[in-house]
């Protein structure tokens, strides 16, 4: 069974995700494939990343340069998979789950693991836009940005009194992208269990010091 995180990006305290959240984690948690955990950022008030090799200490087990940060990254290596719930704002991510991303410094937890989204917005765009510029975060952080994707226009309307959407579309968005992180998932346990490739950028490195000989 595979280690799914569902993460809580936005920390405003009039956030919507209050209205989606409770849903996602309900149906994950009834698939089959994963072991859910909720990931909110409110619980972990990380500082601005600030990371640089001399805050590190060794590589093999980084001290980080505050206590919350090593934590940080030690809870989001436990993951197998990700599934991030987040708003738009200004066309991108909220500031707090880019930091979130940008505090997983040099542990590497993010590689080679799936990852996926749940949008939501007042308006039509569902936070589109939003979930595009996290796969391009996410590629960066070598990970298996997924194409499917659930959307959620219009998300003060978007739930019944019960707590379901209004929309058996968006229901089925869910389905499909829970499925296609669970077959993700099991594909890279596997890889990443046969043995992982070295970072590209050290590879990249150590070739062109060799170059340079």
């Amino acid at each position: 069974m595979s280690k799914l995180h569902i993460v809580v990006g936005s920390t405003r305290p009039t956030r919507a995700a209050d209205l989606v959240v409770p849903w996602v984690t309900q149906r994950a948690a009834a698939h089959s494939a994963f072991d859910v955990e909720l990931i909110d950022l409110r619980d972990w008030p990380l500082p601005m990343f600030a990371e640089h090799w001399g805050t590190i200490g060794d590589p093999k087990d980084p001290t980080y340069s505050d206590p919350s940060v090593k934590r940080w990254n030690e809870k989001v290596k436990e993951a197998d998979a990700y599934l991030v719930v987040t708003p738009e704002y200004n066309h991108s991510v909220p500031g707090v789950l880019k930091n979130a991303l940008d505090n997983v410094f040099v542990s590497f937890a993010l590689r080679h693991k799936p990852i996926a989204a749940v949008g939501y917005s007042v308006g039509i765009a569902g936070a589109s836009r939003a979930i595009e510029h996290l796969a391009h975060m996410a590629i960066e952080a070598d990970m298996a940005p997924l194409r499917t994707s659930v959307l959620i226009p219009y998300v003060g309307t978007a739930f019944d009194d019960a707590g379901a959407p209004r929309d058996p579309m968006t229901e089925a968005a869910l389905g499909v992208t829970l499925d296609d992180l669970a077959w993700w998932s099991t594909a890279l346990e596997h890889a990443r269990a046969a043995g992982d490739l070295t970072p590209a950028t050290f590879r990249l490195r150590a070739a062109a010091e060799a170059a340079a000989r």
